[in-house]
C-alpha cells in the first residue's frame, strides 16, 4: 500500500474484473430436515512466492450451502506442512465450537458431532494420538485445543482426498474446471433475476 508497483496495479485490476464478472452470483439456501454442520479445513504451505508464508482456509455448511468461511495468510513462515495443516485445523475447530454454540442456542437441540474434512494424514494422526505429540514440539500448545474437542466428541476429523477438498478454493489458485466444481460444492449459483435487471 505504501509503495505500489505495476504488479500490484495488475493484481488490483484482476480482482475488480473478477468482482464485476461475479456480481450476479450468490448462495442458494434450501430448507432441509435437521441441523447438520460439517466443514473442510486446508492450507497452502509456503504458497506465497513473495515471502513464502502459508495460507489457511476453512468453510462450514449446514446441509448443502456454506454458512461460514475464512481464508487468511499466516504472519510467519511455517517450518513444516504438518504445522500449517494443524493450524488450519485449529482455526476450523474454534469456528466449529462457536457455530455449534450458536446453532444449539437457536434450535434448542443437541447437535451431532461436527465432522471436519482434512486431506493431511499427519494432521489427522496428531489430533487423535497423544503419543505422536512428542515428535511435534515445534507446534505450540495452543493448537492442542483440537485434541480436547475431539476427545469431548464435539468435533471429529475425517480424511478426504485432495481432489474433493472444497477448502482449496480458499487457499490456492485452481484451474478453471476445479474452481467451478468447488463453486458448485459451496452452493454458489447465478441469480438470473439480477442479470435480467441489469440488461
Amino acid at each position: 500500500m505504501s509503495d505500489p508497483r505495476h504488479r500490484q496495479w495488475i493484481a488490483a485490476k484482476h480482482i475488480l474484473r473478477y468482482l464485476k464478472g461475479s456480481i450476479t452470483f450468490g448462495l442458494s439456501y434450501i430448507s432441509s430436515g435437521g441441523v447438520s454442520l460439517h466443514g473442510f479445513a486446508d492450507s497452502n504451505w509456503s504458497g506465497s512466492p513473495v515471502d513464502r508464508k502459508s495460507t489457511s482456509g476453512y468453510c462450514f455448511s449446514l446441509g448443502s450451502t456454506m454458512v461460514s468461511w475464512s481464508s487468511r495468510k499466516h504472519g510467519s513462515v511455517a517450518q513444516s506442512t504438518k504445522k500449517v495443516e494443524y493450524i488450519a485445523a485449529n482455526d476450523a475447530s474454534r469456528e466449529a465450537v462457536c457455530l455449534r454454540k450458536l446453532l444449539s442456542g437457536m434450535f434448542q437441540e443437541k447437535l451431532e458431532t461436527t465432522v471436519i474434512h482434512c486431506d493431511n494424514q499427519s494432521c489427522l494422526k496428531l489430533t487423535k494420538n497423544p503419543v505422536f505429540h512428542d515428535r511435534s514440539k515445534h507446534i505450540e500448545m495452543k493448537y492442542h485445543f483440537i485434541r480436547d474437542m475431539v476427545q469431548k466428541g464435539a468435533i471429529k476429523f475425517q480424511y478426504i482426498c485432495t481432489e474433493e477438498q472444497i477448502a482449496d478454493i480458499l487457499t490456492k489458485p485452481l484451474s478453471y474446471g476445479k474452481f467451478v466444481h468447488f463453486w458448485d460444492k459451496l452452493g454458489v449459483i447465478e441469480n438470473v433475476s439480477l442479470l435480467e435487471r441489469e440488461c
